[in-house]
């Protein structure tokens, strides 16, 4: 490129008619670095290794019309965005409306008023940067959103997972309980989004939020009297209705959270569960005696997830349960305890749960 067009904006001028592309070339050339071209062939050829700031297009030539070269420029991602004005003799309003539905950025008769083209392209030249500064201030605080966004996602999720092994550490010794039962939460929600099922259909939010609302089951655990919830021995009926309270305060904690924030589907969900993970398919559970399609899904998926590490944990009062037995079990109670078609779901993954519960 000659030195003193370094830095000057490029334009190119397509028209088969020389005497139009000297004109262009005597008005523009004390302000740009003119490329002039014959056809729509011979421009696209020197596009393919080079750029452009701004294309001046006649609309009639022969075997490539403008047209056609507009809708090449529009199929080309990296030149698509070049502003392109259609230099024509045409009068058809049609074609006019026609470039412009292409994404032609403006529409001049020939011959044209050499004050008139310097006008149109220095406008034109200007709105690009202008609407390129603009994308680029955009992106940048798209950016830094979505950053700050990512840190208050990092700390609630921080948050939550404190708390959940707060409340976890009071009833078993590692905090294990709670990435465990994520786990076997996250196998079913996953089944269950690959392959929805009236009654049982979850969005990836939706599924999001259960696995990482199940950490919160056994919250109301906190407000239980160390001397029933750490006894090293089976419970007594009485202190067996003071456990059966645990769904009750931790879902009292909750609805003063979701009470600030009505709208956000994570408490919502946490609220469903801790409320509900002891509720029974068949009506005969607690706090509420819910049963079948009235417990929420969220609940039934974590009534399954707490009781398979319950059976596969040892405890003070119990040695643990192999999978085989476990499973065995759960199987026995599906329809009782257990959603049955839940149940069908654990037994498509078995080998997953087995791998969760070695975590130990």
């Amino acid at each position: 490129m000659n030195k003193e067009n370094e830095g000057r904006p490029t334009v190119i001028t397509i028209d088969d008619d020389p005497i139009i592309l000297n004109a262009v070339l005597s008005t523009l050339r004390q302000d740009y670095s003119v490329r002039p071209f014959t056809s729509g062939e011979t421009a696209l050829k020197f596009l393919e290794n080079n750029m452009a700031d701004i294309v001046l297009l006649d609309y009639n030539m022969p075997k490539m019309s403008g047209f056609d070269v507009l809708e090449a420029l529009q199929a080309d991602e990296r030149l698509r965005e070049i502003p392109v004005i259609f230099l024509t003799g045409s009068v058809n309003s049609d074609d006019e409306i026609k470039a412009l539905e292409l994404g032609a950025v403006d529409y001049l008769l020939k011959p044209f008023k050499p004050k008139s083209l310097q006008m149109r392209v220095r406008l034109q030249l200007e709105l690009f940067r202008h609407r390129h500064r603009l994308e680029a201030l955009v992106y940048e605080k798209t950016q830094e959103i979505m950053q700050i966004n990512r840190k208050l996602e990092m700390r609630d999720r921080i948050t939550l997972d404190l708390l959940a092994r707060a409340s976890d550490l009071r009833d078993h010794d590692t905090g294990t309980h709670i990435m465990r039962t994520t786990g076997y939460a996250r196998i079913i929600v996953d089944d269950l989004l690959k392959t929805p099922k009236e009654g049982y259909t979850l969005t990836e939010m939706q599924g999001w939020d259960i696995v990482e609302s199940i950490k919160l089951h056994d919250i109301g655990k906190i407000a239980m009297p160390d001397k029933v919830l750490l006894k090293p021995d089976r419970l007594d009926e009485d202190e067996i209705e003071i456990i059966r309270t645990h769904p009750i305060h931790g879902a009292e904690m909750l609805r003063d959270a979701v009470g600030e924030l009505d709208d956000d589907s994570l408490l919502r969900v946490a609220l469903d569960i801790v409320y509900g993970h002891h509720e029974k398919w068949d009506g005969s559970g607690y706090p509420c005696g819910k049963s079948g399609m009235d417990i929420p899904l969220s609940a039934r998926i974590s009534a399954i997830s707490d009781v398979f590490d319950a059976l596969t944990s040892e405890r003070p009062y119990k040695k643990a349960f192999s999978t085989g037995e476990a499973f065995d079990i759960m199987y026995r109670d599906s329809g009782t305890h257990f959603d049955p078609y839940l149940i069908e779901v654990v037994k498509r993954h078995e080998g997953e749960f087995i791998a969760v519960a070695n975590k130990k």
